[in-house]
């Protein structure tokens, strides 16, 4: 089933959700995907109002997928909420504020929603899918300096090789998804983490979240 809605609009959310539960009779699995790249450039010459649309997107857009499908998952105790991450959510991202800054709040968004429904038996996730070429490239390299030359080697080199694959995505997203994870919620877990040791693993408190060590 394919619904179109704009994550910005609350009730077009929620009527999509709505529409789903009816159609499949519950709600298991949300995965919080929509994004936008924003303004990329120095703070000083942005436009004030592209930041707020970019926050508006990624991290609003983000709250309004989750309130829309929360009271289904409290009632129903289980339900599994994955929202992609992003660069700039736990080190610097120079010229990206905008996009660094919703994707930070995203991240702690998600640690906090996580101890609030923690006792309901729903578990929520940030998953940092890696860099692979998208629209999102493209818009880099057409930013030549603006961007920055490290961001442009990066970018360059994704579009290139690909970056990281679907399959390896999907991989992390489906285990996410799964009754395997149902110890983990609150976390930031890379594509590229040796994830698959927390299936059986204790997960500390501090352990994958925004005050992680970076090697």
């Amino acid at each position: 089933m394919r619904i179109r809605a704009s994550v910005t609009d609350y009730e077009q959310v929620t009527a999509a959700v709505d529409r789903m539960k009816t159609h499949y009779g519950r709600l298991d699995v949300l995965v919080c995907a929509a994004g936008i790249q924003g303004p990329i450039g120095p703070l000083a010459e942005m436009n004030p109002k592209a930041f707020a649309e970019t926050i508006e997107t990624n991290l609003i857009g983000v709250m309004h997928a989750c309130r829309a499908v929360l009271p289904h998952m409290i009632e129903q105790r289980s339900g599994k909420i994955i929202v992609l991450s992003g660069r700039g959510a736990t080190d610097p991202r120079a010229f990206f504020s905008a996009y660094a800054a919703s994707k930070a709040g995203v991240v702690r968004f998600v640690e906090t929603l996580a101890e609030e429904v923690r006792n309901h038996n729903v578990q929520v996730n940030a998953m940092s899918p890696g860099g692979v070429y998208t629209n999102m490239t493209d818009e880099i390299l057409k930013a030549g300096e603006r961007a920055g030359w490290r961001e442009q080697e990066d970018a360059m080199k994704v579009r290139l090789t690909g970056g990281v694959t679907p399959e390896k995505q999907t991989q992390l997203a489906i285990f996410l998804a799964s009754e395997a994870s149902n110890h983990i919620s609150g976390k930031l877990v890379h594509v590229n983490d040796d994830w698959k040791k927390l299936e059986h693993a204790h997960v500390g408190h501090e352990l994958y979240t925004l005050r992680r060590i970076q090697k």
